[in-house]
This record gives structure tokens, sequence and C-alpha cells, in this order.
């Protein structure tokens, strides 16, 4: 599977995915590094300061070391992946999965350091649990499955290369956080966190696959589509909600703030 094709064969044909990821690798770098600044240095308080070193912690390991290992080993992580004696259609989602609740790994770890950085557990946070189970069971990760699921499907018919499914996902994820906040939008690093969640399993899908090449409408309906994936949730819900109020006294959550 080649690496950092061209995003069309038309007008646009001399921009490359690759081009793309590091024009918004150094908008991020900008954009962070003035944001991080403006707050840190102004009097701005504890916890607010605290939430911007949280997000530092969060870049620095899911993005630029995690991102790194991920992309130096990912021939290596492929052709074991391709190995692994499943239906891509189960190991796609799955290692979709893997990488999600590690990325939420590094996020609640981060909420837990919030006395580390000068603020207390509840009062400075990136996640909406400081328990890890609670967090990815009932915020976030049982959100991410539905995408994960759409992009099988698309995946099936489509081909899609590894570096352009990292960019559509990270819209995809960008436009997730604007429901949050609209200011999301701005911090371009929301491209790496949820690129990087599908960059490797795309890249690890068999080589012999068919599926034809995907046309320009594709591409919008890869971003649009995981987007509504959570509707998939909607018989369940009931049930989430139950389990939520059933749960939250088993893992001692004294406050849940998402």
């Amino acid at each position: 599977m080649t690496d950092f094709k061209p995003l069309s064969t038309g007008f646009l044909s001399r921009i490359t995915a690759a081009g793309l990821v590091k024009a918004i690798a150094v908008y991020s770098f900008l954009a962070v590094s003035l944001i991080s600044n403006l707050v840190l240095f102004s009097d701005a308080t504890v916890h607010e300061k605290a939430v911007i070193k949280m997000a530092l912690g969060l870049i620095l390991i899911w993005i630029i070391i995690g991102g790194a290992l991920m992309y130096r080993f990912r021939e290596e992580i492929s052709d074991l992946v391709r190995r692994f004696p499943l239906p891509w259609q189960v190991k796609f989602p799955l290692f979709c999965t893997i990488l999600a609740l590690l990325e939420e790994v590094v996020t609640v770890s981060m909420t837990n350091l919030a006395p580390v950085f000068g603020s207390e557990v509840g009062l400075s946070y990136i996640t909406a649990s400081a328990n890890y189970l609670h967090t990815v069971l009932f915020h976030s990760v049982i959100v991410f499955i539905p995408m994960f699921l759409v992009w099988t499907v698309l995946l099936h018919y489509f081909d899609i290369p590894a570096s352009h499914a990292f960019l559509l996902s990270g819209l995809t994820g960008s436009l997730a956080e604007m429901s949050m906040s609209s200011t999301n939008i701005l911090a371009g690093f929301w491209f790496f966190i949820y690129g990087l969640m599908i960059y490797l399993p795309v890249y690890s899908l068999p080589k012999e696959r068919t599926a034809r090449k995907a046309k320009w409408w594709v591409y919008p309906l890869a971003v649009a589509a995981p987007l509504l994936s959570p509707i998939l949730l909607l018989p369940i819900t009931p049930l989430l909600r139950y389990l939520w109020k059933v749960m939250d006294p088993i893992f001692f959550v004294e406050s849940s703030w998402g």
C-alpha cells in the first residue's frame, strides 16, 4: 500500500496527504504554542493552567512519541497484523478500538495527574471522568466503535490510502470536538488525536484486498458518515444510561463532569 498518495488526479494532483499532514502539524505547533503561552503566563487560575499542561502531556505522549513510533514501525506492525488469523473486517475495528483505548490511557492519566500540575482531580480535567473504565465505557470509546464500524464498511468497498484515512478521520474528530466547544476546531492537533486511531489499522489492511478506487464523493462521505454513526447506539441507549447509574458507585466516581 503506497503511503502519502496525491489527493486527486486533477488540479489537486500536486497536493499530497504528506504535505497536508505537515501543514497541519506546523499550524498545530503554532496554535498550541500561542494558546499555551497565553494561558500559562497569564493570570489564569491554577486549574486552567493545569488543563493546558494536561493537553501538552497528551500531545507529547500520544502524538509526538506515539505517532513517531507508529510511523517508524508501521511495516513491522502491519505485517504482524496481516498474519493474525482473523478476517480483516474483524481485525480492523478491533485494532482501531485498541488504539482508542490506549489513547484514553494517556488522557485519563493526565486527568489523574492534576495534583502534579498544581490543581486537584475533579477541578482540572481533559476526560469525562477520572476513572478509566467509566470514561471508555460510557463517554469516549463506546462512541468511537460505531465510527470504526462505519469505516469498516467503507473500506470493504473503497480503497482509501492510510494517509488519506488519517486526514479524513482527523477531520471527523475535529468536527466532533466542536460539539463540546466551537473553538476546538482551531486546535489542529485533533487531526492527530483521531487520525492516529485509524492510520495503522488502514495501513495494515491486506494488500490483496479487492476494493475499487475511491471517487471524490467517498471522501466527504467518510467524514460525515462516522459523525452520524453514534445513532447505531440508540437501541441500547436506555441500557447504557441504566448501567451508567448502576456502575457509578462501583467505580467510586465522586464526580463525573463530562
